[in-house]
């Protein structure tokens, strides 16, 4: 062996020790790294998603988003950013009653319009701006049939993120719903209640007004037999700003993904994964179908439950898997679409947002509207808690599951808005609560239509 390769052997032992004390010391660091960028990718939990035609695919959700949030609030940009994160409370009451831990998402927190459409709207809009159907200060119109609550968050969201807001609700709704649309800036057209099969039902009239306002302002004449005969349309062609957009919040998949992304890990991560039953209405169908649609594939025992007033057929639908109510048939009368005081849930068709969870859910509560009476003034009585009448009906549902569960069982349900935009109804017939009372859960139970 020569000198020089003597010398080469000598400096490659070396720079091998160095190399290797080196590497240690930067080992653990690239450990590290890797482990995090595996943990995460661990991380990352399939979610079961049906389609309309019941066939399903997976969405990845992360476990960061399943934190509750701890601590006070961070500062938001603006109002969009008061929507969700809601707390979970308690009803104390009707737990004690039960002997389960029943729950309700505080909807009516909510930032915008106070309630649960709030997170809805917000997720059409930005599903609009990002198909380039919308876009801020440009005079775009967002149009939407609403009996109320839809409306009134996307007014407030129209405002915020620069948009117009044209409402169309039926005239039989409370009159305090109109008149807060106005005041938030909307145009409010209240229009006698038809059945979805005639085009001048509340949401057929705003899909129209959406069609004519783009028509127009790409200087088209709208189509006149959209709407009735002699109507003033405020649509010139060639000098109306911006264009017409149509929420549609029954069939727009972004309304029940906005649970899915929000309510529903929500509710999991505050109730850290451990819930026996999640109760809802239904008008729309995409808070029980959004809820429903997280929460099953990671708690597959959990029980789903429809929470429907008189008159609807959704809970048909999911009972015998037939859609229309005996007394209220859609199409055949000119009448209120649900014969109930309750607003806000309650159909007679096929949303495509209740129909992409419906497997999902497993059993249905029908609650007459004298039973979402007595569980209103109860909520009241008992716990200082004032909602509408949507809220109560699930609450009513609750109880009876609680009661088909057994004690023991925690149970979820959504308390959807505040009573104060139902006094002029839904609060007019329930009556004053008044001074000492001692009302039986048994007669809220019981409680019949008075004759």
């Amino acid at each position: 062996m020569t000198d020089h390769s003597r010398f080469y052997i000598g400096a490659a032992f070396v720079a091998g020790i160095l190399l290797t004390l080196g590497f240690k010391d930067f080992y653990p660091e690239l450990e590290r790294r890797f482990r995090q960028r595996r943990t995460r990718k661990d991380e990352a939990e399939e979610s079961l998603v049906y389609d309309q035609d019941g066939n399903f695919s997976f969405l990845d959700i992360s476990k960061d988003s399943l934190k509750a949030r701890t601590g006070p609030p961070a500062i938001v940009e603006g109002i969009e950013g008061c929507i969700g994160n809601t707390p979970l409370l308690k009803i104390k009451s009707l737990s004690e009653e039960t002997g389960c831990e029943i729950l309700a998402k505080a909807e009516f927190l909510n930032g915008a319009g106070q309630s649960s459409k709030d997170r809805v709207a917000l997720s059409m809009i930005q599903e609009g701006e990002k198909r380039g159907l919308l876009q801020p200060h440009s005079g775009d119109t967002i149009y939407e049939g609403t009996s109320g609550s839809t409306g009134i968050s996307l007014a407030s969201l129209a405002r915020a993120k620069g948009y117009l807001a044209h409402i169309c609700m039926p005239s039989d709704q409370a009159m305090e719903k109109s008149n807060l649309l106005l005041k938030l800036g909307a145009i409010v057209d209240r229009v006698p209640p038809a059945p979805i099969v005639e085009k001048n039902n509340f949401v057929n009239r705003a899909r129209a007004l959406a069609q004519a306002h783009t028509l127009a302002s790409e200087g088209s004449s709208p189509n006149s037999q959209d709407f009735p005969p002699g109507e003033d349309l405020p649509f010139t062609p060639g000098k109306t700003k911006g264009r017409g957009f149509f929420a549609d919040q029954f069939e727009n998949e972004a309304n029940w993904k906005a649970h899915f992304q929000g309510t529903g890990p929500e509710i999991y991560a505050q109730c850290n994964g451990k819930l026996d039953a999640f109760i809802a209405g239904a008008g729309t169908g995409g808070t029980i179908s959004g809820v429903a649609m997280f929460l099953k594939p990671r708690i597959p025992d959990l029980t789903v439950v429809l929470a429907d007033p008189q008159g609807s057929g959704l809970y048909n639908r999911v009972r015998y898997g037939v859609m229309f109510d005996t007394k209220e048939r859609e199409g055949t009368r000119r009448r209120r679409q649900v014969d109930t005081i309750v607003e806000g849930i309650g159909i007679n068709r096929v949303t495509a947002n209740f129909e992409v969870g419906r497997q999902l859910v497993d059993d249905a509560v029908r609650v007459t509207d004298a039973q979402a009476l007595a569980m209103a003034r109860w909520l009241v009585e008992k716990d200082g808690i004032f909602v509408g009448s949507s809220s109560a009906v699930n609450c009513f549902a609750a109880v009876k599951t609680a009661q088909k569960l057994g004690p023991g069982h925690r149970i979820v349900t959504i308390l959807s808005d505040s009573g104060s935009r139902h006094l002029s109804r839904f609060w007019a017939q329930a009556g004053d609560v008044g001074g000492v009372v001692d009302t039986k859960l048994e007669d809220v139970l019981n409680a019949k239509e008075e004759p």
